[in-house]
């Protein structure tokens, strides 16, 4: 079993494995931020953070960081040689006008026609829906990479119960337990890790599982 730490590291490598050369990626807070450490070697994506620079990098080690540059977490990040800082009108200028090829998000929940809520559980103190709104429809590819499961509530649902962030957004699914396409038909399970079986997804699952022809392990 898995623990914290490995559990995300398992999602990122595997997010990373989707990102194409060349391609302008945006990533959320949390997870997402642990992808570009997971790049496959050779390829060049670029990562913008739209608190405002394109270019992110790695995350730094402790001896390596740098207060001054920081995600919109807040959380520290290193930049690549050749990034650039701006402001946020243009940052937000730049995943409104439809320039961001795919952005990676986490989510609360998300349900089988592609409706994501991203930002905030009823009575509870949450820091805002951020830019999530307008990256899920500025962006031309939405991926989600979160834990399946949230202290075992399913969080794949044939509808959302919490507040929508956006409707018909995701179109594909990265958690510990496999990878899943988010189709008109509902979602359809690409990938599974082998240390789940298929009914252990299904039961961690909110609604009905399409298993692809295709089925194959997370490599």
């Amino acid at each position: 079993m898995m623990d914290k730490q490995q559990l995300q590291e398992f999602i990122a490598k595997r997010v990373a494995q989707e990102l194409q050369e060349g391609s302008l990626v945006n990533l959320g807070i949390g997870l997402p931020t642990l992808v570009p450490n997971f790049l496959p070697e050779g390829r060049e994506v670029i990562f913008q953070s739209e608190n405002g620079f394109i270019g992110l990098g790695p995350v730094p080690a402790e001896d390596q960081i740098d207060p001054c540059i920081s995600n919109a977490g807040g959380m520290p990040v290193t930049i690549m040689p050749g990034g650039s800082f701006f402001d946020s009108s243009l940052s937000f200028g730049i995943i409104r006008g439809g320039h961001v090829d795919v952005t990676v998000l986490g989510a609360l929940q998300v349900a089988e026609n592609g409706d994501i809520a991203s930002y905030m559980i009823p009575g509870k103190l949450v820091p805002g829906m951020g830019g999530s709104m307008d990256l899920l429809s500025g962006a031309k590819k939405v991926i989600v990479a979160m834990e399946h499961t949230a202290k075992g509530a399913q969080k794949l649902l044939h509808r959302c119960t919490l507040p929508i962030s956006a409707v018909n957004a995701v179109d594909l699914i990265v958690t510990e337990m496999g990878v899943i396409e988010v189709s008109h038909e509902g979602f359809v399970l690409m990938e599974q890790n082998p240390d789940f079986s298929l009914e252990e997804i299904q039961a961690a699952t909110g609604a009905p599982l399409i298993i692809s022809a295709e089925l194959k392990q997370i490599a």
